[in-house]
């Protein structure tokens, strides 16, 4: 399975376009006032809105949704849920191809 860091912005809103196991995934990155929320959408379909990130904790999770691996942030200095001033240097998105695809 590989890993790929996942490059994002110390921004409390952003979307990110990336091309991840051959697909077109855009993610919708929101800081609101009780976390951090995320939106997926897989080749143009949203298949996931308003999942809570959390540190070390898989976003998708199922394989139905068509997703051939999966997303988490991690706490590179601890083990808080990220909030948006420390992505890109302590809070790190991570994609991991085959990971709850099934």
């Amino acid at each position: 399975m590989a890993t790929v860091t996942i490059p994002i912005s110390a921004v409390a809103y952003q979307q990110i376009n990336v091309p991840l196991s051959g697909n077109a995934v855009t993610l919708t990155i929101q800081q609101r006032t009780n976390g951090v929320y995320m939106d997926v959408a897989l080749n143009g379909a949203q298949i996931l809105a308003g999942i809570i990130c959390q540190d070390r904790t898989w976003i998708v999770r199922r394989a139905y949704l068509g997703m051939p691996g999966d997303l988490c942030f991690f706490d590179t200095q601890g083990t808080q849920d990220p909030t948006y001033t420390g992505f890109g240097s302590r809070y790190i998105l991570i994609y991991e191809a085959g990971k709850n695809a099934g």
